[in-house]
């Protein structure tokens, strides 16, 4: 499946179908691979592509252990993640669907993964998110690390190579907030380009640049 990017968060990628964007490397790994080129697509035209895979109609899931042992690249304007939505995202909206950032990265601070929970809010359209965050002592786009979430029916639990480093609950949210996570969830993989939060590429930024996935494992 092809989109056009910027979903809401000022991106800057299309996502594409292409074996350019996503493939397999021969060795085992997944490789999303983010590219700088002038690509048209529905109509749209953006200045970088990239890829994102989801499960989304063939596999979801509730509870338990959520882990993707993943290398990712350094660099201003690159966003990785590894996430998951609610399996009513089609039907109900986001952020009535709930979401999961197992890990998002930017490739500005090569020391630091994020983990987020949102959720509908009766105080805002736009839902609530509570980010937390851990930072290492080694240089994390150097290798691969194991990023993954323990999630259970009123806490949801963020792990580094699965070391728990934060936690947040159904007692954590405020006032007016839902607590979204007692159903099924699909998961998504992908390599955003700009954005809000990571801000654009500049010209110290390399491209292709490459997210390598090992594996993907959920243990219920």
């Amino acid at each position: 499946m092809a989109w056009p990017g910027g979903t809401g968060d000022g991106e800057l990628e299309y996502y594409t179908t292409r074996p350019s964007n996503v493939s397999l490397d021969g060795s085992g790994h997944l490789v999303i691979t983010a590219r700088r080129e002038t690509y048209t697509g529905d109509g749209t035209t953006r200045s970088y592509t990239s890829g994102r895979i989801q499960t989304s109609g063939l596999f979801q899931t509730t509870y338990g252990e959520l882990e993707a042992r993943i290398k990712w690249p350094a660099g201003q304007g690159l966003w990785p993640a590894f996430w998951s939505l609610g399996y009513d995202y089609d039907r109900v909206g986001w952020p009535n669907s709930g979401e999961i950032d197992v890990m998002e990265t930017l490739g500005n601070n090569p020391f630091t993964a994020y983990g987020t929970i949102h959720g509908p809010s009766a105080d805002s359209p736009k839902g609530y998110g509570m980010t937390t965050y851990t930072r290492s002592r080694v240089l994390l786009t150097a290798g691969f690390h194991v990023y993954g979430v323990i999630w259970s029916p009123s806490k949801i639990v963020f792990t580094l190579d699965g070391m728990p480093y934060a936690a947040r609950s159904r007692a954590s949210l405020g006032r007016g907030d839902r607590w979204a996570f007692n159903k099924p969830f699909y998961l998504i993989l992908d390599l955003a380009v700009g954005g809000v939060w990571p801000g654009s590429p500049d010209a110290s930024t390399r491209f292709p640049a490459r997210m390598l996935v090992d594996w993907v494992r959920v243990y219920s």
